[in-house]
């Protein structure tokens, strides 16, 4: 019964944690909308365009970086370019960050489309949010990755 009672608060927990995400999420949605499709011309989607970040080397990191040290400048989704300031999340704790990262990752069913896809942890947020980004530098990373 003990055992049962401890798996049974473990999964609540995991179900708790995974809640988390979707439901800070909503400082996002006003922008990139509930369904992740965005506004065409001001704010660009990120269903769909997440698979095509992980998938790029480096592209973890990347969207790590925006959202601890947000984004500014021309970029290009899905052909269609946007050119404004995302804010970041620096104030968030690792585990937040991670947490939205999960559900923007897995939300829309962009983590089936990544060979191998890995839950973000607070560890990889740690790790990077030492390195102090501008905006402007974190278009400059997204560069690198070949994105527009």
């Amino acid at each position: 019964m003990k055992k049962a009672l401890t798996v049974l608060l473990l999964i609540g927990g995991l179900a708790l944690a995974q809640a988390d995400g979707a439901k800070l999420y909503a400082q996002c949605a006003g922008c990139h909308q509930q369904n992740g499709q965005g506004i065409p011309g001001a704010f660009p989607p990120l269903a769909g365009h997440v698979a095509e970040i992980l998938s790029k080397a480096g592209g973890r990191e990347y969207l790590i970086r925006v959202l601890l040290w947000g984004l500014q400048g021309q970029i290009e989704v899905k052909g269609m370019r946007y050119n404004g300031v995302m804010p970041g999340y620096a104030q968030w704790k690792d585990e937040e960050i991670a947490a939205v990262l999960n559900h923007i990752a897995t939300a829309w069913g962009d983590d089936k489309k990544v060979k191998d896809f890995k839950p973000f942890t607070a560890d990889e947020v740690k790790k990077l949010r030492a390195q102090r980004l501008t905006p402007q530098q974190v278009l400059e990373e997204r560069k690198k990755l070949g994105l527009k």
